[in-house]
């Protein structure tokens, strides 16, 4: 009597070359084996190999898929490949070459942009990736300026639209502009802390040459410009500029740009400058600070009375265009030079640097913190403005100090004619 095992026909077939077997028929082919049958027959049966028979019966069941170990050039070094890859933006090719001047791995370049193809993505979200932050009230403005070009009595014009926007109200400002010198954006600023009744804790800008000379990506150290300082100082606000290649931090301010040249300018036509600049106030009065904000939900103006109160007051300053902070070399005649005009300061601080600030038809000499001379503006030129107290101890000091240059008269007359001179060399003149 003779015991047979019911195979499924569907698991019999004339070629299975090297494919794995599927769970059930591995469990058949060893319960078959139980039975007598040998590796030859179990292979035709199965229609594998007989090595691949073999295997299945050493192992006693399914063998899993086990991928064989190959070495390669970059093992050990994912950590630091990772961290060239985000240092340097997914240049792969400075990676590569990285690999070979610090590693002495020469590899090629299709290699390692297979090898940091799995970090792509990651690299591309953080780059995109903006962390969205609100600012307490009174404590930033972001400033920038956009281009556009409108219909201005009849003449398409390229204007420059100096935006700003206070970060925790999100109220506006508008200046049009023909250009976008340091002259403008100071005037823009200006125009927005009278507007607004006060002045922030901090500007934040973009890198304009204008007000920033340098700024470095990978230290993150900024240098203003002299002016800007100035100004700053004057105000009573901290200057911010956003890292290089990432103005997406001064994100409301990008939008708000892009909200007024869709919006306030729009195609719109004006029958002269002052026609765009009326319009411009009465669309930010009526319009932008009258809206809900996509963001906070609650209208700019209405949102305004919990920031005004945290702004700087103004203090009755006038404009910055008004004054003037300079550094001067007091010279050995006990002064310094300002529009060809000479003041005089203390004589022991002949050699040193002073600060000379002009406000109000006043010239301010400071030197250490301290005001070593205060005179008032000469509107003259070439003068001499001496205060005797300057030069108290001076040899000299006492005598007449001439404040105005000496003036010099027609040329005198000739004391005969001409035609004598003329007469005596022998010859016309």
């Amino acid at each position: 009597m003779s015991t047979g095992v019911s195979v499924d026909p569907a698991l019999s077939r004339t070629m299975r070359g090297d494919e794995m077997l599927q769970a059930e028929e591995v469990a058949a082919m060893l319960r078959l084996h139980g039975l007598g049958w040998g590796a030859k027959r179990l292979a035709k049966e199965f229609g594998c190999a007989r090595n691949t028979v073999r295997r299945y019966l050493r192992e006693g069941g399914a063998v899993a898929f086990r991928k064989p170990v190959r070495r390669s050039a970059f093992d050990g070094l994912d950590d630091w490949l990772r961290e060239r890859f985000f240092r340097h933006s997914g240049n792969a090719d400075v990676v590569r070459q990285e690999l070979a001047s610090e590693h002495g791995i020469i590899i090629g370049l299709r290699s390692v942009e297979l090898r940091v193809q799995r970090w792509r993505r990651e690299l591309k979200a953080q780059m995109r990736a903006t962390v969205r932050f609100e600012t307490a009230p009174g404590q930033q403005m972001q400033i920038d300026f956009g281009d556009t070009r409108v219909w201005i009595g009849g003449e398409r014009v390229r204007l420059h639209l100096f935006v700003a926007t206070l970060g925790y109200s999100r109220r506006l400002h508008i200046r049009p502009s023909l250009r976008e010198r340091q002259a403008d954006w100071f005037e823009g600023m200006e125009g927005a802390f009278l507007r607004f009744g006060g002045v922030p804790a901090e500007v934040l800008f973009d890198n304009p040459k204008a007000l920033v000379e340098h700024h470095d990506a990978a230290t993150r150290e900024v240098r203003f410009n002299g002016r800007l300082h100035a100004f700053a100082r004057y105000w009573g606000f901290t200057p911010r500029a956003c890292a290089p290649y990432r103005a997406r931090t001064k994100g409301k301010d990008e939008r708000g740009v892009g909200y007024v040249k869709k919006n306030a300018i729009a195609g719109r036509r004006f029958e002269s400058w002052a026609a765009l600049e009326a319009h411009l106030d009465r669309w930010t009065r009526e319009i932008a600070d009258q809206r809900v904000h996509g963001t906070t939900g609650v209208a700019p103006a209405e949102r305004f009375a919990d920031e005004a109160g945290a702004l700087r007051p103004l203090g009755g300053r006038a404009p910055f265009g008004q004054l003037r902070d300079l550094v001067r070399k007091v010279q050995a005649d006990c002064a310094i030079d300002l529009d060809t005009n000479s003041y005089s300061v203390p004589w022991r601080l002949i050699g040193e640097s002073v600060q000379v600030v002009v406000l109000g038809g006043r010239v301010i000499v400071r030197h250490a913190g301290e005001v070593v001379a205060d005179h008032a503006l000469c509107r003259g030129r070439r003068q001499r403005i001496v205060e005797r107290a300057h030069l108290a101890g001076v040899v000299g000091a006492a005598g007449p100090v001439r404040s105005a240059p000496t003036e010099i008269g027609p040329p005198p007359a000739l004391l005969r004619p001409l035609a004598e001179y003329e007469a005596l060399v022998g010859g016309g003149w």
